[in-house]
């Protein structure tokens, strides 16, 4: 099913005499002009312009192309959770068919989306399919402090049986570990000072284990080593079963394994050395937590990087009602359409032939 299909049962909230330019039509337009590199109301309005045969192609148009005011009012007027659904039940569809995968959890803050009184910026939380690079959906959180419960309701409403759950030191929380254990889910949670008790009993208990029974460190280790432009990072994974010794592990749900992880980076001559610890629902398996620890990390680089400096979403000034949501929402499907895609190049080679080849945008769009 095509993408526009799935925005069907989207409510048009305008009134009967307001309804001069079709929904779909400024949706389609929309999402192919930020896909062909559009950043803002007047890029979409001159993207629609030049490229309206071509966009008669799949969609009536019968009023031509709408000022960039309207365009506006329109994509403000959608309900940004309305849209949310779409672009779930679109996502979904694509994962029914691409299989299962880790999904990593983080927030956003687009920079320049405050209103009047500076201090509304739009703050997101957006759910991330690591292996197949796609979000899977984005939620407004008020403000970083309220991401914890964003990430309950996207856990609640997402499909996460059988996927490995990641999120950073901020959702390492007894209530979040319940949810995802009874949606059949698996986790991979940071620990840090949140969780005072239960990071010194974790840092403890790999003391003792080196001291008595140093063979299981060797018996449940992983180790990676990367290098390159002279910068060596070798990391070694260490996983151990839960066990009676740990007293804090009463009340977190399924809790199984922990791990350690100690990151040792050498950039030229400088030398420097991190360890952090982790908790999760997973069976010792080092190589699986190994991956679903550093496919959290990769969501700076393969979403936030990506559509901040391709997308140029971090400099977006678009700040009308629910537009800041609403493209926000429109980028991470242009995102999701470039990732899905064949075509081997850069995302922004992808949307930079999007812009130029009619016959490339096609195949961004329609997979085809």
């Amino acid at each position: 099913m095509a993408f526009i299909e799935h925005f069907n049962q989207l409510e048009d909230t305008r009134s009967h005499i307001n309804k001069k330019h079709d929904l779909l039509d400024i949706i389609f337009l929309t999402v192919t002009a930020i896909l062909s590199g559009a950043e803002g109301w007047k890029g979409i309005k001159l993207f629609g312009d030049e490229k309206l045969p071509w966009l008669r192609k799949f969609r009536a148009f019968e009023n031509g192309i709408p000022v960039d005011d309207t365009i506006a009012r329109i994509v403000s007027s959608l309900d940004p959770q309305e849209l949310t659904h779409c672009f779930m039940r679109w996502v979904n569809e694509i994962r029914e068919a691409n299989g299962q995968s880790v999904i990593a959890f983080d927030g956003k803050t687009l920079r320049h989306s405050f209103d009047g009184d500076r201090k509304t910026a739009l703050h997101s939380v957006s759910a991330y399919a690591t292996d197949q690079k796609l979000v899977l959906s984005q939620s407004k959180s008020k403000g970083k402090k309220n991401e914890v419960e964003t990430v309950l309701e996207l856990i609640e409403i997402l499909e996460i049986k059988g996927n490995i759950v990641t999120a950073d030191a901020m959702h390492c929380l007894k209530k979040v570990t319940k949810a995802i254990d009874k949606k059949g889910g698996d986790y991979v949670l940071q620990v840090k000072d949140n969780q005072k008790k239960l990071l010194q009993e974790i840092e403890s208990f790999y003391h003792k284990t080196r001291r008595d029974t140093p063979f299981l460190i060797e018996q449940n280790k992983f180790e990676q080593i990367d290098g390159e432009h002279g910068r060596l990072e070798e990391r070694t994974y260490t996983q151990l079963a839960v066990t009676d010794w740990l007293e804090q592990k009463k009340g977190w749900s399924n809790l199984t394994s922990i791990i350690e992880v100690v990151r040792k980076r050498t950039i030229k001559a400088k030398k420097s050395e991190e360890v952090s610890y982790y908790i999760s629902s997973l069976p010792v398996a080092p190589e699986m937590v190994a991956k679903a620890i550093r496919s959290h990390w990769s969501i700076e680089n393969s979403s936030h990087w990506v559509l901040d400096v391709i997308f140029k979403e971090d400099e977006s000034r678009i700040r009308r009602e629910n537009a800041p949501e609403n493209m926000a929402i429109f980028r991470r499907f242009a995102m999701n359409l470039a990732r899905l895609s064949p075509i081997k190049d850069s995302m922004k080679s992808k949307l930079q032939r999007a812009g130029w080849s009619d016959k490339i945008r096609e195949q961004l769009i329609f997979g085809q």
